[in-house]
């Protein structure tokens, strides 16, 4: 192992487990998360897959030195990273499965790096949350700068105020109450910054490029990226498959992991 092996793979925490001979499988979580998120689905896909789990910088037990304002000041920065760890460890028909905001920064890599990746699995993907004409990304001008001016005076009050409304399944408090505490246990300040770059982003223009078979999965009810974005991002990528889950929230692979298991199983068979 090279120094630079050790060294991206302590940046992201990297873990690589499962079958070793299996297809490489790449599980990128989403803002306010860490690979944590991922824990209900591996024990149903790690006796086929070689799953590698890593925690974007500032978030998990990712390193917080490695964290570069101006690195991550789009999501272009953290598709860098992607693309860092399976150059490492020498990644090919790799299937990415990437939460919220993570859909796009696989989106980006896919498209820069097409050799490196065989499938792509967008769960609850969205290329802008800002409504535009002829285009319903869920949110207004003034609701984004509310939830931003809410997430900068009083973070961890955001926190707990948004968990539930990303979460859903409200008769399951204890989901939201997860979320709130990964919310928690990333630095605020990083979290500030993530949370600009993400709700500011727009990478419609990006979608049409990919040239990787694609799953979209879309909850049947998600506040935080509705049923006209993954439409959208559906008749934007060429050849591209949709899935509707019987799932509420923004969160399936924390409220309903088999049902997100089933439908990756499916596609990639």
């Amino acid at each position: 192992m090279t120094a630079g092996t050790v060294d991206v793979l302590r940046r992201n925490n990297v873990q690589v487990l499962g079958n070793p001979e299996g297809r490489p499988m790449l599980l990128a979580h989403g803002f306010g998360c860490s690979q944590e998120m991922w824990r209900l689905m591996v024990p149903h896909l790690e006796d086929t897959y070689r799953i590698v789990l890593f925690d974007q910088v500032g978030a998990g037990d990712s390193d917080l030195r490695a964290y570069d304002r101006g690195k991550y000041d789009s999501l272009h920065g953290y598709a860098d990273d992607v693309l860092e760890i399976l150059d490492e460890l020498d990644l090919t028909d790799v299937v990415l499965v990437a939460h919220s905001v993570s859909a796009m920064v696989g989106v980006l890599a896919a498209n820069r790096r097409p050799e490196r990746f065989g499938a792509l699995v967008l769960v609850g993907p969205s290329p802008r949350y800002l409504n535009d004409t002829g285009y319903v990304g869920g949110f207004t001008q003034a609701d984004i700068d509310g939830l931003l001016d809410a997430l900068d005076s009083n973070y961890l009050g955001w926190s707990a105020t948004m968990a539930p409304v990303i979460m859903g399944n409200a008769e399951r408090p204890e989901l939201a109450m997860e979320l709130t505490a990964s919310f928690c246990r990333i630095d605020p300040t990083i979290a500030r910054h993530f949370a600009r770059v993400t709700f500011l982003s727009d990478n419609r223009r990006d979608l049409s490029a990919v040239r990787t078979p694609t799953l979209v999965l879309q909850c049947s009810e998600d506040l935080i990226a509705p049923m006209t974005v993954g439409q959208y991002v559906h008749q934007q990528i060429p050849g591209s498959t949709m899935r509707v889950l019987n799932a509420r929230g923004h969160v399936p692979n924390l409220s309903d992991p088999l049902s997100v298991v089933r439908e990756i199983q499916d596609f990639l068979a």
